[in-house]
């Protein structure tokens, strides 16, 4: 029988933990004079009372490890439970949210998606402001323990690649998932100040730079004011490239680095293949600018590298609206967002290294058409992929594009056009943020949309966030069965 005792006790000191930080909020309200500081004080006290109930109930069941049945229910319930407790500021205070838009909020912040159901953001108090790019900090960090010690242990999407001793990711200097969550988690802090600094160099005042540094990192995209980084001057634009592309680089990478080793991150293909990535697309996309826009060639170059950049990693800030730039440059925004940066990153989407697997699958059919009679085997970073992973790759791309239709078709059921069905799919299912269309596109918001459509993406972006099986697995009766 399953025991739900150990997944209550850690998502109860979650919840609590959540409810702790709530008091960050509360202060920061406090300095600015806001009222809403009572809001703060309110949601912090029924979230660790909740959390710290559920954790006491369920702590008779603690003593053994995870078994794989508990790691899946923990890994989803983690997600679901958080972000009901996190809309709570939303409900409560002066935005007064309805439950469909609080929980859409509080679950693209933690999700590091970025869609916003909230408009008029200069307007807002310090404090939730403050609480939104909390919500996507801790997100940041979460996944990546998440892809880091879960994932490649439930042989997801072919994350498995990365516990394999012949592709060695975390080396002889991370030998246990504890020492690895708490030095990703001090490498994440130290970039965030760092990012946080640099802000405040370039000119954000500091509220904004610490605000931003936490979505920047998270490669999340909540920003303070509607208009993004249209807000702000060239220099911030520069600055947030550099550590959105920082952020979706594998942070255990960093860790080897700081261990002093930098081999590992120079001779990573993920990291290799990102750039080239970045490289190629900002370059097609600045020859278009040049050819049909009347701007200066630096202001074209600046507002194409800061938006494909933060498109590609998944971040969602926009320093104008680019669907004025003409149907080629939205069409390939589109297919941008499904990249995605590393794997071990807070960037989402497909990730590079299983395009890279896929490229290096479909190189090796088509040499055993040439040949034959030869044996070829797809290699990645010099190593045979073994064909669990290969699986596991190639299922994964079918059931996100199957998901993707799916998702698109629901949507479009309640009432949305073909653009926005499509594109708000797309964008909450690889947690990118804005969609395309004068509704859901870098200029707007989703408040417009239906009740039902807020439900279906606010799902969607759990899904994609947890790699897909993970919750599509819950939904199967072998799993409760085993």
């Amino acid at each position: 029988m399953f025991d739900v005792r150990p997944v209550g006790y850690v998502i109860g000191l979650l919840i609590a933990a959540l409810g702790a930080t709530m008091l960050v909020p509360m202060t920061i309200d406090l300095l600015f004079g806001s009222p809403d500081w009572a809001v703060f004080l309110q949601s912090a006290v029924i979230t660790m009372m909740v959390g710290s109930s559920m954790a006491i109930a369920s702590a008779n069941g603690v003593g053994k490890g995870l078994s794989i049945q508990q790691t899946f229910v923990l890994t989803t319930g983690v997600w679901v439970a958080l972000p009901v407790f996190g809309a709570l500021p939303f409900m409560l205070g002066e935005v007064d949210a309805r439950p469909v838009d609080a929980f859409f909020e509080a679950m693209s912040g933690l999700t590091t998606t970025g869609a916003t159901v909230l408009s008029g953001l200069e307007d807002l108090p310090e404090g939730l402001l403050f609480w939104r790019g909390l919500l996507q900090w801790f997100g940041g960090v979460g996944i990546i323990v998440v892809a880091m010690v879960f994932l490649p242990e439930l042989r997801i999407g072919g994350m498995q690649i990365f516990r394999s001793e012949g592709f060695d990711t975390f080396g002889k200097i991370l030998p246990r998932a504890t020492e690895i969550s708490s030095r990703i988690s001090v490498i994440y802090f130290s970039l965030t100040v760092l990012c946080g600094l640099t802000y405040y160099a370039l000119g954000m005042s500091p509220f904004d730079a610490a605000t931003h540094a936490m979505t920047t990192i998270a490669t999340g995209g909540y920003a303070n004011y509607d208009t993004s980084f249209g807000a702000f001057g060239p220099g911030v634009e520069y600055g947030a490239v550099v550590f959105m592309m920082l952020a979706a680089l594998p942070f255990v990478r960093y860790v080897q680095m700081v261990s002093g080793s930098a081999r590992p991150l120079l001779s990573d293909p993920q990291v290799r293949g990102f750039f080239t990535t970045a490289a190629v697309l900002v370059v097609v996309m600045a020859a278009w600018q040049w050819s049909f826009d009347a701007s200066s060639p630096e202001t074209s170059f600046r507002k194409v590298l800061f938006n494909v950049t933060s498109i590609l990693t998944g971040t969602g800030y926009a320093s104008e609206d680019y669907m004025n730039w003409g149907s080629f440059p939205v069409v390939l925004f589109f297919f941008i967002g499904l990249i995605g940066g590393c794997a071990g990153s807070t960037s989402c989407s497909i990730k590079i290294f299983r395009y890279q697997l896929l490229f290096a699958s479909i190189r090796a059919q088509i040499q055993s058409i040439h040949s034959p009679h030869g044996i070829f085997t797809p290699r990645y970073q010099g190593r045979r992929v073994s064909e669990d992973v290969l699986s596991s790759v190639m299922g994964f791309f079918v059931l996100f594009v199957v998901s993707l239709g799916v998702i698109s078709v629901v949507l479009g059921m309640t009432g949305l056009d073909v653009t926005t069905s499509v594109s708000g799919a797309a964008a909450a299912l690889a947690n990118i943020g804005p969609g395309l269309g004068s509704e859901i596109g870098p200029a707007g918001n989703y408040a417009g949309l239906n009740d039902t459509a807020k439900w279906v993406l606010a799902g969607a972006m759990l899904i994609g966030r947890l790699e897909l099986l993970v919750v599509y697995v819950l939904f199967t009766l072998k799993f409760w069965r085993g």
